[in-house]
């Protein structure tokens, strides 16, 4: 394996965020065709076979947010998820790719706020983070004290990244100030807690205001920008993914400051990871494609991931039955 696989824990500045800044915002329009013609390009210019197929899909191993959002969520099913995300890859495997010495582990594992207790204990000593969704979620339609206060707890019980859901209603009134006020004051409860925003980008109508709420939502202070919560009709596809790119392209070229991004809903397969993979790396580079600024809500994934590194290592293809699940 190649240094591509080599990952770091999360130790970037935090995105402090800057002042709404609705002047440089308004002019920006979205061309949809020639979005559409962007990520159609993709599978047929950017393809990566064998060796380097296995350490990109590594790198994707690397970069899952572990995730369970089931009412029977219990502590028990928690531990199982804790283990999977702390040995994502069975020994043998582990041997042929060469990873023994320093096996991989998924980038963090996301629970409710009342699970975040029996993960943290889990995975204590693993170095692997707990984020928590908070804050509403998934419709994001509470009031803000009780979001807020959610955000807290959560804190208190040991999450160190929060993932908040964005009130869809400030963006389809374009009540942008509403919105960054929301986003700052989740960001403050959130302390040292990195923040991710969910856009829900499938209820947000436009491409358009898919760009304006990556933008506010960055000036308010997320650390990440993510699409969905995996709950609406329509996740994270590469359309969206483009657009939030771009807007991360932007503020950092505004500010200086890089903001992480998660695809989330709608990823399943292998050739799935590798698209978002590629599309990140070229629109924003290296950087990019380590767990600090860069997730993938996607744990049914990790099932494939691991049928195609078995059809690398012995060149046959297992039965689902034959990975454990997570």
């Amino acid at each position: 394996m190649d240094t591509l696989v080599q990952g770091r824990q999360n130790a970037r500045p935090r995105n402090d965020g800057i002042p709404l800044a609705l002047d440089l915002l308004r002019g920006a329009a979205v061309n949809l065709s020639a979005v559409e013609r962007r990520v159609a390009s993709l599978p047929g210019r950017r393809t990566v076979k064998k060796e380097w197929q296995a350490a990109w899909l590594v790198k994707a191993l690397q970069l899952i947010d572990l995730t369970t959002l089931a009412g029977d969520d219990t502590p028990g099913r928690v531990h199982r998820l804790c283990a999977k995300a702390r040995r994502p890859l069975r020994a043998d495997l582990l041997d042929a790719l060469g990873l023994a010495a320093a096996p991989p582990h998924v980038a963090a594992v996301c629970v409710y706020p009342a699970m975040v207790t029996p993960a943290v204990h889990a995975l204590a000593g693993s170095g692997i983070p707990v984020a928590s969704v908070a804050a509403g979620f998934p419709a994001g339609q509470t009031k803000l004290a009780p979001r807020l206060e959610e955000i807290r707890l959560a804190v208190a019980d040991g999450a160190a990244e929060i993932d908040i859901v964005i009130s869809r209603t400030h963006v389809l009134t374009q009540d942008w100030r509403a919105l960054h006020d929301e986003v700052r004051a989740m960001r403050a409860a959130c302390g040292e807690a990195h923040l991710k925003a969910i856009l829900a980008t499938g209820d947000l109508r436009t491409l358009r205001n898919v760009h304006m709420a990556s933008m506010v939502a960055m000036m308010a202070g997320a650390d990440f920008i993510k699409t969905s919560t995996g709950k609406e009709d329509v996740n994270a596809t590469l359309p969206v993914s483009l657009v939030m790119l771009r807007a991360i392209r932007d503020y950092a070229a505004l500010t200086g400051i890089k903001v992480g991004f998660k695809p989330a809903g709608g990823l399943r397969t292998t050739k799935d990871a590798l698209n978002w993979l590629i599309l990140v790396k070229e629109e924003l580079g290296r950087d990019w494609l380590e767990p600090d600024l860069l997730r993938l809500g996607a744990s049914g994934l990790l099932g494939d991931i691991e049928r195609q590194l078995e059809h690398f290592v012995t060149g046959r293809y297992a039965a689902a039955s034959h990975h454990a699940l997570a």
